[in-house]
């Protein structure tokens, strides 16, 4: 059975594990989740199944003068393969949403890619509706030096 809660810094090498799958690229070293864990009011929630970690969802809290609420956003979202269709994603979003709406958030946006139909649904299925706003980019910062 799905159970789901928030994580802690003994989560981080499982964090690390799963990041990895879910972004690629060179895994994260567990110490620096563990450091990370905390420091800018990120709550990531993680799943477990029969004891192991199997996904895990990140959510942030923003606040502006233009708005007169805080508003949330669900940055991250994973669950292994071997444990999708168990409810994790549903369990996940809903105690991200609960914390965030503990924390004075009334609106909640995603960011998945528009091709991603299985997220789509999950949220969908959630109660999240589709919105017209449009993704724009830029990375900034120092270019590497030309050799």
């Amino acid at each position: 059975m799905i159970q789901v809660r928030l994580a802690t810094a003994d989560d981080a090498e499982e964090l690390s594990r799963l990041n990895q799958r879910f972004n690629g690229g060179e895994r994260r070293p567990a110490e620096a989740i563990a450091a990370s864990m905390g420091k800018n009011g990120e709550r990531i929630a993680v799943a477990t199944l029969n004891g192991s970690v199997v996904g895990f969802a990140c959510a942030q809290c923003f606040e502006s003068f233009c708005y007169p609420d805080a508003m949330g956003e669900i940055t991250e979202l994973y669950v292994e393969e071997s444990a999708r269709g168990m409810g994790a994603a549903s369990l996940l979003i809903a105690l991200l949403e609960e914390h965030l709406q503990a924390s004075g958030v009334r609106e909640i946006k995603v960011l998945t890619a528009a091709g991603n139909g299985a997220a789509l649904k999950t949220y969908e299925r959630c109660g999240y509706a589709l919105d017209d706003d449009v993704l724009l980019r830029k990375k900034i910062g120092r270019k590497e030096e030309s050799k």
